[in-house]
């Protein structure tokens, strides 16, 4: 079939195409509506995962507000009837006023622990990084190995190590066992190691030695990962609670999470009056300390999210 295209001016008006069985307008029509219809889908479903995400959490803040009545109707409630505030008020006076200890330990055990964890992950990972010895990629190998190992089957040894060592109920039995983490120093290596080996060259060249090209050159160049693991280790100092429960019986050395795990009963009537049996755990003000504990984390990611998502990011990437 001829057509009447000018092979000299290789360039086709709308017309010329339409003619041709082929309308442009139409193909962009169509294009444009499956983008929408593509995204409306992908909203829907991000929108149907976000609710299911939240919805634990919504369902312990209202248990959390309700009266204990309320909570044991047969019928649940979507939304307290009453706000019980005093649930929360309740919750950090009991059980004899150990909430303020816990926090204590707490924030001593999260920051130490961070402290120094941070020091041992990034020395380490520089040596991996920057540094020539004999058997570092043997020795790397072996030390990802181990994170393929559950850490419940570390929990026994290190359990009775800690005995042996008598540091029960002390700081050192949740401080000295988790100072070294395999998955933190392998993030890190990998953001050292895209940092040019020319830099590394010139210092040398300049007189820098090993500790302060590190500091001054490594350090600031790799902060967002470094803010993101310092996060990530508090909060997981801030959630332990298996590793505290096994080491430390005493409430004077007692976690947060073990705190909130905690009884909770209304012995003295104080909440409902003697309502419910003195032994009979309240439902609803364990849940208003499960809200204590997880607020002041939900706060500290919504003010650094953008750090830790850029440092966990940046780290799989080159250049």
């Amino acid at each position: 079939m001829e057509n009447n295209i000018n092979l000299e001016n290789p360039v086709i008006d709308n017309n010329e195409i339409t003619r041709l069985g082929f309308n442009i307008e139409k193909e962009k029509r169509k294009q444009r509506t499956k983008k929408i219809v593509k995204n409306v889908f992908v909203y829907i479903f991000l929108t149907i995962m976000a609710i299911i995400s939240f919805l634990p959490f919504y369902w312990m803040i209202i248990t959390s507000l309700k009266t204990e009545m309320e909570f044991r109707q047969s019928v649940p409630t979507f939304f307290p009837q009453v706000m019980k505030w005093d649930n929360y008020s309740f919750a950090m006076s009991t059980n004899s006023g150990m909430f303020g200890t816990a926090l204590i330990n707490t924030l001593i055990v999260g920051a130490v622990s961070t402290i120094l964890g941070l020091i041992v992950i990034i020395i380490t990972a520089y040596a991996f990084a920057k540094m020539n010895f004999k058997g570092k990629d043997l020795l790397f190998g072996l030390m990802l190995l181990t994170m393929m190992i559950p850490g419940e089957l570390f929990t026994n040894t290190n359990y009775m190590t800690v005995g042996k060592f008598g540091w029960n109920n002390t700081y050192i039995a949740l401080i000295a066992p988790f100072l070294v983490s395999v998955y933190y120093i392998f993030l890190l290596r990998n953001n050292f190691k895209q940092i040019p080996d020319t830099l590394y060259k010139a210092a040398k060249v300049d007189g820098t030695g090993e500790l302060g090209f590190l500091i001054k050159v490594m350090i600031p160049l790799t902060a967002p990962t470094l803010i993101s693991i310092t996060l990530l280790k508090f909060i997981g100092a801030w959630n332990s609670y298996i590793w505290p429960e096994l080491v430390n019986k005493q409430n004077d050395w007692r976690l947060i999470s073990n705190w909130m795990s905690g009884g909770f009963t209304d012995n003295l009537g104080k909440l409902y009056g003697g309502e419910f049996p003195k032994t009979e755990a309240l439902t609803t003000v364990r849940m208003a300390a499960a809200c204590i504990v997880s607020i002041p984390l939900l706060v500290l990611f919504l003010f650094f999210r953008k750090y830790i998502m850029h440092g966990i990011s940046k780290s799989g990437t080159k250049g």
